[in-house]
């Protein structure tokens, strides 16, 4: 079968579409072999490209993370159907034809809701469910500083925000992402792209600052953020991809903020969690609570474009590959 492996560390050009061996078509117990219909693109990927993730597994490797698709064969002890529609989370290799996968590591698409938009939401939305309802539980009133808030993430997080009551800054990079932050429920928009945000944060909160910061957007704004919390405000820190904060003096945090690195497995940690608030986004989606935006879609044979893309900053919303 067709799949994108990743021939060295480096740039995207070591991203390559080659035949790799299929599945077994027999499942193990517990297991089930899936046709994969849409694949995810994430920063994520982009980390174990660049060598800061799974460098214990030899080269050549299958990318991806994250996709959905339909059963066409299970294992023993497997309650789903031939057929069914599912999605996933976290399975290495998915950025192919088929992929083999424990059965608990899925969850059914509801009807009403096609693969493109299953696939889209499953990192993205359950990591931006996390930051919002459990990492900073966003309380009516609060004010959040969504960065990067015409991404794939940042779209989702900011309608979460808003389902809650909350009010969102969102910082977009240029002028043209505005109209996508703005579409998404971001009641005020800042454009900035060298980390000069701060006192324009200020100035729409009185001088306040935020009560939450939602920041992946690397080094760049790491002191801007925290120039733009409240007393007692939180910071969620993501994204390792584009590099952290370097060594952190608690002595010198002001205004007694809360600094923390969130990671969505802490808030996903058993497949009864990850059925529950998929379960959760899925609803969302189907009562049009929350919006997925599709950034681009590409065949899988340009997945290397992908990730230039999605590199470059210019996209809005979530990639996908299409085998």
């Amino acid at each position: 079968m067709k799949a994108i492996v990743m021939t060295g560390v480096g740039g995207a050009d070591v991203l390559d579409l080659a035949d790799v061996p299929e599945p077994p078509a027999t499942p193990g117990a517990g297991e089930v072999l899936v046709e994969i219909t849409a694949a995810g693109v994430n920063f994520m990927d982009i980390g174990v490209r660049q060598g800061m993730a799974w460098a214990e597994m030899p080269n050549p490797k299958v990318l991806g993370v994250e996709g959905a698709g339909r059963i066409v064969a299970a294992g023993a002890g497997v309650a789903m159907a031939i057929g069914q529609r599912v999605t996933w989370v976290y399975a290495p290799g998915s950025y192919a034809g088929k992929i083999m996968l424990p059965a608990e590591s899925l969850v059914a698409i509801p009807d009403g809701l096609d693969d493109r938009t299953a696939a889209a939401i499953m990192m993205q939305g359950l990591t931006a469910s996390h930051f919002a309802t459990d990492f900073h539980p966003v309380q009516a009133g609060e004010i959040a500083l969504v960065h990067a808030a015409a991404g794939g993430l940042g779209l989702l997080l900011t309608q979460i925000v808003k389902l809650r009551g909350g009010t969102v800054i969102g910082r977009v990079s240029s002028a043209d992402k505005v109209a996508a932050a703005r579409e998404a429920g971001a009641d005020h928009v800042i454009v900035d792209a060298k980390g000069d945000f701060a006192s324009q944060v200020l100035a729409l909160t009185g001088g306040e600052g935020v009560h939450v910061v939602y920041d992946g957007s690397g080094p760049t704004t790491f002191q801007g953020s925290i120039a733009s919390l409240r007393r007692s405000g939180t910071f969620c820190w993501y994204g390792p991809v584009l590099g952290g904060p370097g060594p952190i003096d608690l002595l010198s945090l002001p205004r007694s903020i809360k600094l923390g690195y969130a990671v969505f497995s802490d808030h996903i940690h058993s497949p009864e969690r990850f059925r529950q608030h998929a379960a959760r986004l899925f609803d969302w989606v189907l009562k049009g609570d929350l919006k997925v935006r599709l950034g681009g879609v590409y065949p899988l044979a340009d997945a290397a474009e992908a990730h230039r893309d999605m590199e470059s900053r210019a996209t809005t919303g979530k990639l996908l590959l299409i085998p």
